[in-house]
C-alpha cells in the first residue's frame, strides 16, 4: 500500500514567516536577549533544521558574554532548551488563533489519501506539540488522528539528513518505493531523497529560490479545486506529470511510479553519497 509523508512547516501550512519567527522574537524578547531576528536573517537560520539548532547559531563568545550567559556547556545548553520550550509555548498559541491557515490541498489530499487506504504522516524537525497543533489545524480534527507524527529530537541529526525519513519508514514498515513525500525546501528534499524516497515539492515562503533538483515534481502549491480555484503553478515537472490545475493523488501516485526507475540517479540514491 502507498504510504504519503509530509513535511509540517511549509507544507501543511506557511508557518516559518508567521508563526515561528514572530515567536522567535517575542522568546528573544521575554529571556531579554539582545537579538531580533529580521525577515532577511530569518530567510538563513530556516536552512538549519530545528528550533534549539536555529537558537544555538546565536551563541559566540561574544554573544554569550553580552547576554550573560552560562559559560559551562551543560548550563548553557539547559538554557537554549528553556528558551525553545517558551519559544513551541508561544508559536502554538499563534496557531491555536488560527491566524495562519493550511496551505492549499493539503486537507484535499490528505482525506483523499486516507480515503484510498494510503498510511499518512508527517516527518519534522519541529518539536512534536508544535507539529501536532500545526496537523490539527490543516488536517481537521476528523483526518489529524489518522496521521503518524515523528518530530522533534527523536533523530540525532536533523534535515539534510535522512535519519527522520528513514525512522518514519522503519516504524511504518512503509516499501521506500511506494512512499512520497512532500517538501518544502531543499534541505527536506535532500533528506528525503537520501533516505530513497520520491519527493514533491511545494515551495514556501523562503525556498522559492532553492535548487530543487532530483524532485519529482515541484509546484507552488497542491493547488484546490472550485469553490477555492487555486491553480497549480508547474516549476518543475522532469516527470511529465502535469499537475494542472491541481495536484491529485493520481500525480503522486505518478510519482512514484515513474520515479522508482530513476532512484538510483537521485542525490542520496543508491551509490550516492552524502557530504
Amino acid at each position: 500500500m502507498p504510504a504519503l509523508v509530509l513535511d509540517c512547516d511549509g507544507v501543511l501550512a506557511d508557518t516559518e514567516r508567521y508563526g515561528h519567527l514572530p515567536a522567535f522574537n517575542q522568546t528573544f524578547e521575554e529571556f531579554g536577549l539582545p537579538v531580533r531576528w529580521s525577515d532577511a536573517e530569518y530567510a538563513e537560520k530556516v536552512k538549519v533544521g530545528g528550533g534549539k539548532e536555529r537558537m544555538k547559531t546565536l551563541l559566540t563568545p561574544d554573544f554569550v558574554k553580552e547576554a550573560g550567559l552560562p559559560s559551562d556547556p551543560a548550563a548553557l545548553a539547559d538554557e537554549v532548551a528553556r528558551w525553545h520550550r517558551r519559544k513551541t509555548e508561544i508559536y502554538t498559541g499563534i496557531i491555536g488563533s488560527g491566524t495562519i491557515p493550511p496551505r492549499p490541498g493539503v486537507r484535499r489530499i490528505i482525506a483523499d489519501a486516507h480515503e484510498a487506504g494510503w498510511t499518512l504522516a508527517v516527518a519534522s524537525t519541529s518539536a512534536e506539540r508544535s507539529v501536532r497543533s500545526v496537523l490539527d489545524l490543516a488536517a481537521g480534527p476528523g483526518l489529524a488522528p489518522a496521521v503518524h507524527v515523528f518530530a522533534g529530537d527523536v533523530v540525532e541529526h536533523k534535515k539534510p539528513a535522512p535519519d527522520i525519513y528513514r525512522l518514519c519508514v522503519d516504524r511504518l514498515g512503509l516499501d521506500p518505493a511506494a512512499t512520497v513525500v512532500v517538501e518544502d525546501s531543499r534541505n527536506g528534499m535532500l533528506a528525503a531523497l537520501a533516505a530513497g524516497l520520491a519527493c514533491v515539492v511545494t515551495v514556501s515562503a523562503y525556498t522559492g529560490q532553492e535548487d530543487f533538483a532530483g524532485a519529482s515534481l515541484v509546484v507552488t502549491s497542491l493547488g484546490d479545486p472550485e469553490p477555492q480555484e487555486i491553480v497549480t503553478e508547474v516549476l518543475s515537472d522532469p516527470l511529465g506529470l502535469d499537475p494542472r490545475p491541481f495536484v491529485g493523488l493520481g500525480h503522486l501516485q505518478g510519482a512514484l511510479e515513474s520515479g522508482a526507475a530513476g532512484a538510483a540517479g537521485r542525490p542520496g540514491g543508491p551509490g550516492t553519497e552524502q557530504h
